[in-house]
């Protein structure tokens, strides 16, 4: 019988007692899992035949059981007395992050190199924990940082297992998840931290006196919420339906699907990476995204970058950093990066943020090259030509779509979809002769006729909506396609041989709108 897969957090501390063993003096690890990562320093410094020591400000130097060795509070006293120590052992420092003052700064650095050339018998290290992956200037040489993951599948699993084992037994026969369910309750608290897991599972318990994975992802929903850094979406109820037209894209994202599936994996096909849909506002880019989550059976996750940014030095690259190690954590998920050239503006060129943008792109780029997770990334632009290069290059999205005005055929579907919204039948309407009349404008201008339209049939008697009132609400509509059509047509022009088209053409006239992308 073949071992069980080893987690992401063994892989990790299998590494770090290799470090260990390799004479690494200074281990930066960056972390919000306080617990769960001291167990797992507990076991790598065994691993590496290492006693492992604990420093805080509260309780000074202990063993890794709590008990006192020493009664240094004080940061600078705790580092000299560890630097006089000749006990071959682990320091792990719980608080040290709070105090980066020089004399601090300068006794870390002090040691690590001190550290280096202890004999066998002698030597030490220190690991710093902390939430933040951001190394003073003053140790960069010395540290080695090292980003601790959040519990992946077989770790949630686990934790699952361990609530349900300190229940009595009378009630944990009718806790347990029933058939079908348990993976659903481990796939709903994937993305928590081990605590976090737990305490989902304990509020299930507490309130249906079961795990309920419906309650356990509402808590996740809450937690995810809490920490600012992405926002949980519902995706539309409607999936690909919703979105008028786009025939062109909706085959793609459909033949798409099945790529995340056990069978895709045995066949060896990569995991889709993502797509970035740019075009004319308003024509569906933010509404396909919702809508893909929905037809995959996927969660949606939006992560605002310009939201993220923060007035501290480095806080901002760890906030999304933070973000996208969620999301992958989460996974298999769709996250959603709404006008992504907004928050990316001054990463190339001359810089007016002091270089914020520029570490965010190099984040995104380094995430979107390595990461491991089933994140399909759905990224939308609609000032397409301000997005670094380094974005736009073939790899890091599997295809790039330019989504245009409406043709009269999707101006039809589009109309259809805001009728049935708004719980009208679209065959009580001519939608061909609306469509007919609302040449050039977009998706979003299309559908917005609909309750322009309901407010005229509402006051004029609570009557029923007909075609004359779309007709009426359209001619009131100046399109963006005439207000800003110079704009538009530098767009197409960008478009051209750059992405591929969206939808199918259908008449000349707009295959010249389109410049036959």
């Amino acid at each position: 019988m073949s071992a069980p897969p080893q987690t992401r957090g063994a892989k990790v501390g299998a590494d770090i007692s290799a470090l260990l063993r390799a004479r690494h003096t200074l281990l930066w690890v960056v972390t919000r899992e306080e617990l769960r990562v001291e167990r797992a320093l507990a076991t790598a410094c065994a691993e590496a035949r290492f006693p492992m020591r604990c420093w805080d400000c509260v309780d000074g130097i202990t063993d890794a059981a709590g008990t006192p060795v020493e009664n240094q509070r004080d940061p600078s006293a705790a580092i000299d007395w560890i630097r006089r120590s000749k006990e071959r052992a682990v320091y792990v420092m719980r608080d040290l992050h709070r105090w980066q003052d020089a004399v601090v700064l300068r006794g870390l650095r002090s040691l690590a190199r001190a550290l280096q050339t202890a004999p066998p018998g002698e030597a030490r290290a220190v690991i710093v924990l902390t939430p933040s992956g951001d190394v003073p200037p003053e140790l960069s040489g010395q540290a080695t940082v090292i980003e601790f993951p959040l519990p992946d599948r077989a770790e949630v699993e686990q934790i699952l297992d361990d609530v349900l084992r300190a229940l009595p037994d009378g009630v944990r026969a009718a806790a347990v998840p029933a058939n079908g369910s348990r993976d659903a309750a481990v796939d709903a608290a994937v993305g928590l931290t081990a605590e976090e897991a737990a305490n989902c599972y304990a509020r299930s318990l507490v309130t249906s006196r079961r795990i309920d994975p419906a309650l356990v992802q509402q808590e996740k929903r809450r937690v995810i919420a809490r920490e600012r850094v992405l926002t949980w979406y519902d995706p539309d109820p409607r999936g690909l339906d919703a979105v008028g037209g786009l025939d062109l894209l909706k085959d793609w994202l459909r033949a798409r699907r099945a790529a995340f599936g056990a069978r895709a994996r045995e066949f060896g096909l990569p995991a889709p990476k993502g797509v970035l849909l740019c075009g004319v506002p308003g024509c569906g880019k933010s509404l396909t995204a919702k809508a893909v989550a929905t037809a995959w059976a996927m969660p949606l996750l939006r992560l605002d970058m310009g939201g993220l940014r923060s007035k501290f030095v480095g806080e901002s690259e760890a906030n999304l950093r933070r973000a996208l190690q969620v999301a992958e954590a989460v996974a298999p998920c769709v996250l959603w990066l709404d006008e992504v050239e907004k928050s990316l503006a001054g990463a190339t060129g001359p810089q007016g943020d002091g270089g914020v943008a520029a570490d965010a792109l190099g984040a995104v780029l380094s995430w979107m090259q390595e990461r491991a997770g089933a994140v399909f990334v759905v990224a939308t632009a609609n000032e397409v030509r301000g997005l670094p290069p380094e974005l736009l290059r073939k790899g890091r999205f599997d295809d790039v779509f330019w989504i245009d005005l409406p043709t009269p055929k999707e101006r039809t579907e589009v109309l259809a979809a805001a009728m049935l919204q708004h719980r009208r039948d679209p065959n009580a309407i001519s939608t061909s002769e609306v469509a007919a009349r609302t040449e050039g404008f977009s998706g979003a201008e299309v559908a917005a006729l609909v309750p322009d339209a309901m407010f005229v049939a509402f006051a004029d008697g609570e009557r029923a909506l007909d075609t004359q009132d779309l007709l009426d609400a359209a001619a009131a509509v100046v399109p963006l396609s005439k207000t800003a059509g110079e704009k538009l047509d530098e767009l197409r022009r960008w478009a051209r041989g750059r992405a591929r088209p969206a939808s199918r053409l259908e008449t000349a006239a707009a295959g010249e709108r389109r410049l036959d992308l």
